[in-house]
């Protein structure tokens, strides 16, 4: 039994798994935020706060140029960074540690990541999580207050070049004005009606005057 023993195996040998925390813990602090298990992600955070923390220790050391500190002070440094190479065998990602990542931290004591759960890995089902460092609550753009003395005016719609008139509504032809002098001509429906029949009398004068002829 695995009394006092801590850490994951992960059923992996120890180069193996050694590596493997190498690499992912390189990997949160180039980029920031990696997706993994949750299982991996609980044991990389571990690692993750540690090599931070030799970083944040320095205090105000980080933020002086290094041809500016005292031979004690590099020492120091040298010290530290020695200390998170035995974790993150990047040298890129332990320079950003030491530039970047420890002055953004030095007012906070712990706590330098979070975990987001995601879903689960399609195949098997493995539960997955993001895993990245808590932003800079400093780097928020705070909003510019307005100019004094003047007031904000309100936004005016574009005014179109040239006079323009609108066109009125067009009448129906029916009811056009009629011409300078006289009336308008009344224009007769056609409601599909028959002209009524001629009566007896005359077709009897009609059939007289063609015999006549």
């Amino acid at each position: 039994m695995r009394h006092k023993r801590a850490g994951l195996h992960l059923s992996r040998p120890a180069a193996h798994r050694k590596a493997l925390f190498s690499n992912m813990v390189s990997a949160l602090l180039t980029y920031e935020r990696i997706r993994t298990t949750a299982v991996k992600a609980k044991e990389i955070r571990r690692l993750a706060e540690r090599a931070i923390t030799w970083a944040r220790r320095l205090g105000p050391i980080l933020s002086k140029k290094p041809e500016k500190r005292s031979d004690d002070e590099r020492a120091r440094v040298v010290h530290a960074m020695r200390m998170a190479l035995r974790v993150v065998r990047d040298r890129d990602a332990v320079l950003k540690l030491f530039e970047e990542i420890g002055p953004r931290f030095l007012a906070r004591h712990g706590g330098y990541t979070r975990i987001m759960k995601i879903g689960q890995r399609p195949g098997d089902a493995a539960p997955m999580v993001l895993l990245e460092l808590i932003p800079d609550e400093n780097s928020k753009a705070e909003p510019k207050p307005a100019p004094k003395g003047k007031e904000a005016k309100e936004p005016t719609e574009p005014k179109a070049k040239g006079k323009t008139k609108e066109a009125a509504p067009a009448e129906p032809k029916a009811k056009s004005k009629a011409k300078a002098g006289g009336t308008a001509p009344k224009v007769k429906k056609d409601t599909g009606a028959r002209a009524p029949a001629k009566s007896a009398a005359t077709m009897k004068r009609s059939g007289r005057s063609s015999g006549g002829k």
